[in-house]
């Protein structure tokens, strides 16, 4: 390992920052979470808002994949960069991330197979960035083992060159793929999940062309994601589908949520 620890910036915000407060209330929605009942997952969809918000789906989606605790070794993070205009992929300089639960070390081989597939090294998008940063704690208490990450920050990028992004860094049956995106942004309840059921229906069909810009914050690495999921016929599981109002009652402007597991053909 090495670089600095990039230490937590959405802690307080968009999870609480005491530790055995954090963990209790990460176990407790895991508790509350019905696991998928397809193939163990290589790769999980989930959303990035405040865990009073998306922390249900999100549940979903690690509730899952805690089926693996023992197995997985390597998360690769993919999720947009908010704050920081950016094209192409970004890889931190650190050389691990702090939570309130504990520290994460960067995988260096993983980071080196991203820089030879166009990545570049830059900790900025990531510095102030939640998007990533929110997986970990849910990663921490799902897996309950020592784990590595490669955090990828996706800016503008074609499909194609997403997925052979996605691809390069598609590892073996330790590594798990995450692709942090919520889906629509600001409409009426309703108008929310009309978009939110044909987006879900594009990623259940593999269809990344179908995805619109608004309709996922994440956009381009879940475009990415999907077009390697059809090129490795990968299966696919809708786990979760929601918006805020199921968790905050306000109707009138909301944001879309939805989970989902992508495994290796039977």
């Amino acid at each position: 390992m090495s670089g600095h620890t990039r230490p937590p910036a959405a802690a307080g915000l968009f999870y609480p920052a005491l530790p055995a407060e954090l963990a209790a209330v990460v176990d407790a929605l895991l508790a509350a979470a019905q696991a998928g009942h397809g193939p163990a997952p290589r790769a999980l969809i989930v959303p990035h808002a405040g865990y009073a918000y998306s922390g249900p789906v999100a549940a979903v989606a690690y509730a899952t994949l805690g089926r693996r605790t023992g197995e997985v070794r390597r998360i690769v993070l993919l999720g947009p960069s908010h704050f920081v205009p950016l094209r192409g992929a970004a890889v931190p300089e650190a050389g691990a991330w702090e939570t309130p639960l504990g520290i994460v070390p960067v995988a260096e081989d993983m980071r080196a197979a991203a820089l030879r597939a166009g990545a570049v090294r830059d900790d900025l998008p990531h510095g102030h960035e939640h998007a990533l940063e929110v997986q970990l704690p849910f990663l921490q208490r799902a897996l309950r083992a020592p784990f590595s990450i490669l955090p990828v920050a996706v800016g503008e990028l074609t499909t194609s060159d997403a997925a052979n992004l996605v691809g390069a860094l598609w590892d073996g049956e330790h590594t798990v793929v995450v692709v942090s995106t919520d889906l629509s942004h600001y409409l009426d309840d309703e108008a929310a999940r009309a978009l939110d059921r044909r987006t879900a229906r594009a990623i259940l069909e593999l269809r990344p062309e179908e995805i619109e810009d608004r309709a996922a914050c994440g956009c381009f690495a879940l475009r990415g994601l999907l077009e390697h999921a059809r090129r490795e016929r990968l299966v696919i599981e809708q786990l979760a589908l929601a918006t805020s109002a199921d968790t905050s009652g306000d109707r009138s402007r909301v944001v879309g949520y939805g989970a989902f597991a992508l495994a290796a053909p039977a």
